[in-house]
């Protein structure tokens, strides 16, 4: 497998310890990604992944996620899993050029069809799954950003059932989401044994309404949801928030 780039890409440097993304050229990884990574890391409030963790990324896309976590908690160990094998080409690459291959791997794989040695053996799961229900728009060009975005192959309970069958018990589940969703995704949550602990709302600027949700969940865990307050996003003039560039710093 080659680092050099192939037709349609670009390298991004995306900071994090100087970490290099070998990305599409028409779309690259946005905020919802940072804001995941920085929540799971314990960042922002939340009960954060220990050090040290074997964590999964289901949706790796890019990859983008898992490299940010592998900055953010010394010691951990991710396995990326797309079923775009063109993500996960790009993902790997990217490990290699960043010397991280041994730290961050990647498989693509269908999260519906995961290997029963994964079963029960990651600490934390972590995801960013497509927003929108099948048949909410028009189907995107190219097909990769489509899946990425619409539950073409896979829905939140379908993440949720995953995330389960891969965490041991007590293991967490970090995911990002649209609010408006909150009704699926407890539901999926809830019926895939993994209970909410902790949601974090995400608005755009102050006063708006939130279009993020970050929901912390556990494996077999008791029914006891805890609220942490709002990120804001940007200031009035536009600018990110102390908050949000000092995510970007650590």
């Amino acid at each position: 497998m080659t680092r050099e780039l192939k037709d349609g890409e670009r390298i991004d440097n995306i900071g994090f310890g100087g970490i290099k993304l070998i990305q599409h050229k028409e779309f690259g990884y946005g905020i919802d990604s940072v804001l995941l990574a920085s929540f799971a890391a314990g960042e922002t409030g939340a009960r954060g992944i220990q050090k040290g963790s074997f964590i999964a990324d289901l949706g790796t896309g890019s990859g983008v996620v898992a490299f940010i976590i592998s900055h953010k908690v010394s010691e951990s160990v991710l396995m990326g899993i797309d079923i775009r094998e063109d993500e996960i080409d790009r993902a790997t690459r990217s490990g290699i050029m960043n010397n991280l291959d041994s730290r961050v791997r990647f498989i693509a794989k269908d999260i519906n069809e995961f290997n029963e040695l994964m079963e029960r053996s990651f600490d934390a799961v972590v995801s960013n799954p497509p927003y929108f229900r099948k048949d909410a728009s028009i189907p995107s060009k190219p097909e990769s950003r489509h899946i990425a975005r619409h539950e073409t192959t896979a829905g939140v309970h379908d993440f949720a059932a995953a995330a389960s069958g891969m965490l041991d018990n007590k293991g967490s589940m970090y995911l990002v989401h649209r609010p408006e969703r909150l009704v699926d995704i407890f539901d999926a949550l809830r019926k895939a044994d993994l209970e909410p602990k902790e949601m974090q709302m995400v608005l755009p600027y102050a006063g708006k309404a939130a279009n993020i949700v970050l929901i912390h969940a556990i494996k077999g865990g008791g029914p006891e949801l805890r609220i942490l307050p709002d990120i804001i996003v940007r200031k009035e003039n536009g600018e990110y928030t102390e908050e949000i560039t000092g995510l970007y710093e650590r």
